[in-house]
């Protein structure tokens, strides 16, 4: 063969194999602007409440409309498949009632099922069609050229320069390359969190006496209701815990997380990673460095645990990040770009390889890391702290003790025992059992109108079950204190649904701040050791009221406001510490 020809079909080759790429590769959704050379500064002191409208540079509220521009064919094609990923996701959700109609119409014959195969395989035909027009689409776009041979070089050779160049580009993340892994480092196989495939070690509730009840025909008696709890915890149960893992509510807010990515990335330079769990679930994390600017904050790392329909995108990472703090936000398995579905032992994985991927490969020392952890987060929140008890301090912003009680909330009361063994054997989100584990310190920010944690009606604070988290932790920290007297007076100064109520309380039992914390400073002088403290052991009643109205009104913080409100970056604090 003469040089010329070999040349026409190394030529040919190398198009159908763009063509190809282009035909599997992954959506591309933006192009983001060059970052800047350095983060936007930091919002001035006095401003609480900085406008959000006004942007920090003229370039920046332009870029946010600069998505990747599709040609007319991809972006035809690409409604299509997206319609058809939508209708996909209905008919798995409703495909049960679906069999059973057609099961009860006669529809569900050995003729009619070929049909319905013969039906299938010419909408599947269909659809590879419309997937090749696609890619013939995005073929004929430099820019998506460009970009899938830059991702397939990445693939090839995932150096830092090409992934620095990826990073350019918002696309699919289930294409993007694995940055960091859950066993790269020997500390993570020693360490109490991640050390084994299976999975890292979570408590598990306290096991019932064995007696004769135990026994064989018992059990067999027990497998009905175990089967209910299984499908009841694996179908629709999970996703009302975790309604944020159903893909039709992904789409709907899939235009607001591509822009809070944008705004993260191109304002804050933030840094996007892919970290893969010893579940093997992908976990979609984003980092903003703040050590640049030689402050305190930004030499604190404060790790975002999002709610059950929070994204970092949009969820509580902006709070620490405009109270100039450095932020590491990722998103549960099955939420957005991570993989997975959401459990607790899947929750515990992706929290173990973030808190990992912050040590080994971000760079900070785990004395400089805090937890904000906000609503359902307050699981992986606590689980970190009982894991990692050298981690600086926690805050639990509109948390939890229990998640049962909750459950059975919205749930008939017929029911209750059924939800009980439901939610304690797939998921048992024992926030104030681990909590108790951590010995460092922990704030509470408890939402007087909170509507999602109260079990009776938003307007009763005595029903948020921040309540409940906070006494359990003082009552096991603090165990000679919190007496039955001790616990009502406290009890009395959380039914207080304001700031007025609370002061005067507080001015009612005589609170002297100075005694409580000479108190306590001289015990932790005379004894170093970890809780829980036997301080007030010989207290009288009234020191034990003040010393628990005291202690109360440290570690738990109002803010009057709902449950999904963002908080204020100036509500966000350290906790307090002796």
């Amino acid at each position: 063969m003469s040089a010329p020809a070999r040349g026409c079909g190394t030529m040919a080759t190398a198009l159908l194999h763009q063509l190809t790429l282009c035909v599997l590769g992954p959506r591309l959704y933006r192009i983001y602007r060059e970052p800047s050379s350095s983060p936007l500064p930091l919002p001035a002191p006095q401003a609480t409440n900085p406008p959000r409208s006004a942007p920090a540079a003229p370039t920046t509220t332009a870029s946010w409309e600069a998505f990747y521009q599709p040609r007319s064919l991809e972006k035809y094609t690409d409604s299509v498949l997206a319609w058809v990923s939508v209708l996909w996701s209905i008919s798995y959700y409703t495909s049960p009632l679906a069999v059973f109609y057609l099961y009860r119409k006669g529809y569900l014959s050995v003729p009619r099922l070929i049909l319905f195969s013969q039906y299938t395989a010419t909408f599947l035909l269909l659809l590879a069609g419309v997937t090749c027009l696609r890619g013939l689409g995005r073929w004929t776009n430099p820019q998506y050229v460009q970009f899938i041979s830059l991702l397939e070089e990445t693939t090839r050779n995932n150096s830092a320069e090409n992934k620095k160049k990826l990073s350019r580009y918002n696309f699919d993340f289930r294409s993007w390359p694995a940055d960091f892994r859950w066993d790269e480092t020997s500390s993570s196989k020693g360490k109490q969190g991640a050390t084994s495939v299976a999975g890292v070690s979570l408590l598990k509730p306290e096991p019932r006496p064995r007696g004769a009840a135990d026994g064989i025909l018992h059990r067999m008696q027990k497998l009905p209701c175990q089967i209910i709890s299984y499908l009841l915890a694996h179908s629709f149960g999970r996703r009302m815990v975790y309604p944020g893992s159903v893909y039709l509510l992904q789409k709907v807010v899939m235009p607001m997380l591509l822009q809070g990515q944008a705004r993260l990335v191109e304002e804050y330079n933030g840094m996007r990673a892919k970290l893969v769990a010893c579940d093997g679930n992908e976990i979609d994390t984003m980092f903003v460095d703040r050590r640049g600017g030689h402050t305190e904050q930004g030499k604190k790392l404060v790790i975002c645990c999002e709610g059950n329909a929070g994204f970092y995108e949009i969820g509580c990472v902006a709070t620490p990040l405009e109270a100039g703090y450095s932020i590491l936000g990722w998103n549960h398995p099955g939420f957005a770009g991570s993989t997975g579905v959401p459990n607790p032992q899947n929750e515990a994985n992706a929290m173990d390889v973030v808190i990992q991927y912050a040590l080994h490969r971000l760079g900070f020392q785990i004395e400089d890391i805090v937890i904000y952890a906000w609503s359902i987060g307050g699981f992986t929140g606590t689980w970190a702290a009982m894991s990692y008890p050298e981690i600086s301090a926690v805050v639990l912003d509109a948390s939890f003790d229990d998640l049962v009680p909750l459950a059975l909330k919205v749930m008939p009361e017929s029911w209750r025992g059924l939800v009980t063994r439901t939610v304690r054997q797939y998921l048992n989100l024992n926030n104030a059992q681990q909590l108790c584990r951590y010995q460092g310190p922990v704030l509470l920010i408890r939402r007087t109108k909170d509507e999602i944690i109260t079990t009776t009606v938003p307007e009763d604070v005595l029903s948020n079950r921040g309540n409940n988290l906070l006494l359990r932790l003082l009552q096991y920290r603090y165990p000679k204190v919190m007496t039955e007297e001790a616990v009502g007076v406290v009890w009395e100064w959380l039914g207080t649904a304001s700031s007025v109520e609370e002061a005067s309380v507080y001015s009612q039992y005589e609170v002297d701040d100075d005694w409580c914390l000479s108190v306590l400073q001289s015990y932790k002088a005379e004894h170093s050791g970890n809780f829980p403290y036997s301080v007030g052991e010989d207290m009288t009643p009234e020191g034990k009221r003040q010393l628990a109205l005291f202690l109360a009104r440290k570690y738990l913080k109002n803010f009057d406001t709902t449950h999904c409100t963002p908080l204020p970056p100036s509500e966000f604090q350290m906790p307090w510490s002796l």
